[in-house]
């Protein structure tokens, strides 16, 4: 399951530097699932829908594993087991992939009229790996719905499809570096919360054209602008423009493949921070564009990031920590990551532009992605764009939606059109 030529030859794989945490960590309360969603242009015929997957999961090799437990580290085997049976949503998504449930997949599809969902364990692949898969699956959907779409290459993968496995942590990791990563704690957003299972999702449409103008009128780019609103949003509502206290400190995960060459459909991202800690009385809007702005791109050269994953990939490579025992790792990951989970006030990441072949274009409509709580973090967000429509998308389980109704409002007082779905949770 290395690479394009050698599919199928091997039986298991190591998890990627990143992955390896998340098992660790995982929980009822704390999933680590994402989700990415496509909406058609017409209603989901279920039974196409379970054949399309029936059919493209032996060819991705990456989603056709189960996790196991070694005695040092956790690694995949491959699954061999029928495809997960597709459902109609109804239950509430981002729910944990408990073991020896779903036939061992680590993955589920669900639909809802005309929308069909993708959610992943973490551990599996990052929201491009995701993506792959989605677009995949789509296109073998709407080849069965319309076989007037099918052509001379049948039921192929797209040439833009990978299927590396490489771990590009690994192939680009240096030398022991320090941690560059914050360990001081932030403001943590505490209200009350939903029932327990409930997750709310509001999605926020917006003209990418119009964000431009907007963003650029900032001197910023259009994800400085999405970060800046976020921070601003808590700050005004929350914090009510006063200084002192914790920073509010945003992670932003960065997808390194442009930076090191990568097409691996492994986890290969890395999470820098937004922060912005007041200390005078009040701040205009303007000003924590600059600050976040510069906080940002101050992390964003090759050798920082460079950095960052080579201190997490030295550990994961020390001679002396590769015999410890399995269960001692997990205590050891687990004590790691709640000192870090709390230094960070959310999450706000950025899956990009989706792109699809142009014979499917006419099926689709639009593309969201959303993803679960964390420690410390019941509210974040997330950026995906197809075409001139860029969907942000919080997902939640705080009662109110405070944050995200003063988000939406000053991008609309900026000028910007923008229109909102929720899953029913929020009905205001």
């Amino acid at each position: 399951m290395s690479g394009k030529n050698s599919r199928r030859q091997i039986r298991w794989d190591k998890l990627d530097n990143t992955a390896n945490l998340f098992p660790s960590i995982a929980g009822e309360s704390m999933t680590n699932v994402y989700r990415i969603s496509v909406v058609l242009t017409e209603e989901i015929k279920r039974e196409y829908l379970q054949e399309a997957l029936d059919i493209l999961l032996p060819k991705i090799d990456g989603f056709n594993v189960r996790l196991r437990a070694g005695v040092f580290w956790y690694y995949f085997e491959e699954n061999g087991k029928k495809a997960p049976r597709v459902v109609e949503e109804s239950y509430f998504p981002c729910r944990y992939f408990r073991p020896n449930r779903n036939r061992n997949y680590l993955f589920r599809v669900t639909y809802y009229k005309r929308r069909i969902n993708l959610e992943v364990f973490h551990v599996l692949t990052d929201g491009m790996g995701g993506i792959n898969f989605l677009r995949e699956l789509t296109y073998q959907y709407l080849r069965l719905v319309h076989p007037e779409l099918r052509d001379a290459a049948g039921d192929n993968l797209s040439v833009d499809t990978s299927l590396s496995r490489e771990d590009s942590f690994v192939r680009n990791y240096k030398q022991s570096k320090p941690s560059g990563f914050r360990k001081e704690k932030a403001y943590l957003i505490k209200q009350d919360k939903l029932p327990a299972g409930e997750f709310g999702v509001m999605h926020g449409y917006m003209p990418v054209s119009q964000l431009k103008e907007v963003s650029h009128r900032y001197g910023a780019s259009l994800n400085d602008y999405l970060v800046s609103v976020f921070v601003w949003s808590v700050y005004t509502e929350l914090l009510h423009r006063m200084p002192g206290g914790k920073p509010i400190r945003v992670a932003v995960p960065v997808n390194l493949r442009p930076y090191f060459d990568s097409d691996t459909t492994k986890n290969f991202f890395i999470m820098v921070s937004a922060e912005f800690a007041p200390k005078k009385e009040s701040y205009t809007f303007e000003e924590i564009v600059d600050i976040i702005k510069e906080s940002l791109h101050s992390q964003m050269d090759k050798e920082h990031l460079e950095d960052l994953f080579s201190y997490s990939v030295s550990n994961q490579m020390n001679v002396f920590l590769r015999p410890v025992p399995l269960f001692i790792k997990n205590l050891a990951m687990r004590a790691v990551y709640s000192k870090s989970a709390v230094a960070n006030t959310s999450t706000i990441t950025n899956i990009g532009n989706i792109k699809v072949d142009e014979k499917y274009q006419p099926y689709i409509e639009q593309f969201h992605a959303f993803i679960a709580m964390s420690k410390g973090q019941s509210l974040k967000g997330t950026i995906c764009s197809y075409g001139d429509t860029l969907a942000f998308t919080f997902s939640s389980i705080f009662a109110e939606a405070t944050v995200q109704k003063a988000f939406f409002r000053k991008i609309a007082e900026d000028g910007v059109d923008v229109s909102i779905e929720t899953n029913g949770v929020y009905y205001e």
